[in-house]
Order: structure tokens, then sequence, then C-alpha cells
């Protein structure tokens, strides 16, 4: 079943739900994270255990960037498609995609059944 394409007022609704979003990241992404910086090997100011979680923090710490890297990524696609007036239809199928699922998650580029498709393959 076919959802209605989204109206002007909702459109804006989504566009600046996706701006505030990209700020956010933008920010977090700029503000230095002293975690992500190469852990010191000197064995003398910092024991092997709280190397290795040192370590372990890092990891997760890049990871958490890199995942903030490909959302930002994702919505300035998303923004660019409204400007070019592609946004809001599937990628797979090309029906609309509902508007509770882009209010949930503005830079989606699938609709709910061939994301759960796409899921389950």
């Amino acid at each position: 079943m076919s959802a209605p394409e989204l109206t002007q007022q909702q459109l804006e609704q989504l566009r600046s739900a996706l701006e505030d979003k990209k700020q956010q990241l933008q920010a977090q992404l700029e503000s230095t994270n002293p975690d992500t910086k190469p852990v010191a090997l000197d064995q003398q100011s910092v024991g092997r255990v709280s190397r290795i979680d040192a370590i372990q923090q890092q990891q997760m710490a890049l990871a958490n960037q890199q995942q903030s890297t490909q959302l930002l990524q994702r919505i300035e696609l998303a923004l660019l498609r409204i400007e070019s007036g592609e946004y809001g239809f599937c990628f797979q199928c090309g029906e609309p995609i509902a508007f509770e699922r882009l209010r949930a998650q503005p830079f989606a580029g699938l609709c709910i059944d061939c994301q759960s498709a796409s899921e389950t393959a």
C-alpha cells in the first residue's frame, strides 16, 4: 500500500529536523575527543591493564566517530534530495515513504516494505 506524498509543511518539518541533526553531528565531530588520540606506550605512567582499557576506549570512540560521520553523510544526502525534489521516495520501488517513517528516521531512503525485505534477504 502506497503512502501519500509529503505536504510542503511536512517537508519543511523534516528539513528542519535534518538540519538540526546535521548541526549537532558537526559540532560533535569538530570537538576534539581525547579518547581518539593514540594511546601512550609509556608503561611507567600507565599500567598494562589501564593501557588495554585505554586502547579499548579509543577503539570505541573511533567507531562512534565513524558512525557519526556516516550518519552525517546520510543526512547531507537527504538534504540534497530535498533540494532536487527527490526526497521522500523509496530508492528501490519509487513509492512515497510514509511521513511517520521519515519523522522517525528523516534520512531513510527506503520505504518500510523495502527496508523489511532487505533485512530479511
